[in-house]
């Protein structure tokens, strides 16, 4: 379930940038960051909402985006570049990271989960 910024859906064309990841064992520090950074995402200009998934040491946060622009806002931001080291030196084993242009989205939900 993708956890969007207000209940009505973002118009495409927008960007998804995929992260997937098989986290180490050494995660000191991690969760304060995920926290720090989803909870800055959400304040940046044209961050419209993200879902994310984590089992047995793998995980997929997707989050999503107006544009480029705004990604590099994101992507270069002092506390996000300090975390991307810290991932990079420590609590990852593994990522690749993806972009994605939206050009269509569709949606069905049964009854309404947010309420």
């Amino acid at each position: 379930m993708i956890n969007w910024v207000n209940e009505q859906l973002p118009t495409p064309p927008f960007i998804a940038s995929i992260f997937n990841y098989y986290l180490s064992d050494q995660l000191e520090g991690y969760q304060e960051y995920d926290e720090l950074t989803l909870d800055l995402a959400k304040k940046m200009p044209g961050y419209l909402g993200y879902e994310s998934f984590k089992h047995g040491g793998r995980g997929t946060f997707i989050s999503y985006w107006k544009d480029m622009d705004c990604i590099r806002n994101w992507a270069t931001h002092p506390l996000h570049v300090e975390a991307k080291q810290k991932g990079k030196s420590t609590w990852y084993r593994y990522y690749h990271s993806i972009l994605a242009e939206v050009k269509s989205m569709h949606a069905h939900e049964i009854e309404k989960l947010h309420k």
